[in-house]
């Protein structure tokens, strides 16, 4: 399965919508567009991850880079997730102690964590 992206802007929030899996073959088409939004000054962002049908080690190393990409510029990366499935996967990884992880992007949006 191949990997879809689209951003649009919310207030100073960039919202990165992301259908399909996100595994070591379309990892990398994620990795440069939040490279590309981060050198374009978008520092707020929200990965819109409601599309995602699978999540690898590989994806979850390009969503740490881009927060520390943002961190670097005092930027924000929030999640948005509501699939038990791919929830999980944050939480054996430890990762939704570093991520902010929202059910819906209008939440995400407002939240000031």
């Amino acid at each position: 399965m191949d990997l879809s992206l689209s951003t649009r802007t919310v207030g100073d929030r960039t919202i990165v919508e992301v259908g399909g899996e996100i595994d070591v073959y379309t990892a990398p088409k994620l990795r440069e567009q939040l490279v590309e939004l981060v050198n374009d000054g978008s520092y707020h962002l929200v990965v819109d991850m409601e599309g995602v049908d699978f999540l690898d080690s590989t994806g979850l190393g390009v969503l740490v880079g881009g927060l520390k990409r943002v961190r670097a510029h005092e930027g924000s990366l929030r999640l948005v997730c509501n699939q038990e499935r791919i929830l999980k996967i944050f939480r054996i990884t430890g990762l939704t102690k570093v991520f902010p992880i929202h059910p819906s992007v209008d939440e995400a949006v407002a939240a000031t964590d």
